[in-house]
C-alpha cells in the first residue's frame, strides 16, 4: 500500500489553490496520466459539498475509469478524496491549505493500493515519481493561472 505526503509553500493564496485542486472537471487539462474528467453530481451540504467524480487514468497500455467521492471543506481549506469503485482495493487522498507568510502551505496526502497485482507492482516501481509528477503539476497549473 504505497503513500505519499508532501507539504509546500508556493506563492499563491490558500483560496486560489485550493480552487485549482476542487476543479476536479479541469484534471485532463493539465494533470499526467489523467484522460478524462466527469462530475456525476455535486450536493450541497451547507458547511461542505460532496461531488462524485470518475476520472479516466491512462498509462501506457493500462485505462482505467474510477470513482471517487470529493468531499469540499471551503472554509478549512480542505478537500478528501474517497474511492467508491474501479481498479483499486481502497484510495483515498486528503489536500489542506493554509495562507502563511509569503503564499500558501499546501499539504498532501495519498494512500492506495491497486486491485491487479500488475498494476500495483508497477505503481510500486515508480510511485514516488509519480506523486512528484502530479504535486508538480498542479504548481504549473497555479503558474499558468496566477502566476
Amino acid at each position: 500500500m504505497p503513500t505519499h505526503s508532501e507539504t509546500r509553500t508556493l506563492p499563491y493564496t490558500a483560496r486560489q489553490m485550493y480552487d485549482l485542486v476542487a476543479d476536479v472537471a479541469s484534471y485532463p487539462r493539465f494533470l499526467p496520466w489523467t484522460a478524462a474528467a466527469r462530475i456525476r453530481e455535486t450536493t450541497d451540504h451547507g458547511d461542505h459539498q460532496v461531488m462524485l467524480a470518475d476520472l479516466v487514468i491512462s498509462f501506457k497500455v493500462f485505462r482505467e475509469r474510477f470513482g471517487s467521492r470529493v468531499t469540499l471543506w471551503p472554509e478549512a481549506m480542505k478537500i478528501d478524496t474517497e474511492y467508491l469503485d474501479g481498479p483499486f482495493k481502497h484510495m483515498i487522498s486528503r489536500w489542506a491549505f493554509a495562507d502563511v507568510p509569503g503564499g500558501v502551505e499546501v499539504s498532501f496526502f495519498v494512500d492506495f493500493e491497486f486491485r491487479n497485482r500488475i498494476l500495483q507492482g508497477a505503481a510500486g516501481m515508480f510511485f514516488y515519481e509519480a506523486m512528484q509528477r502530479v504535486v508538480r503539476a498542479f504548481e504549473r497549473r497555479a503558474a499558468e493561472l496566477y502566476g
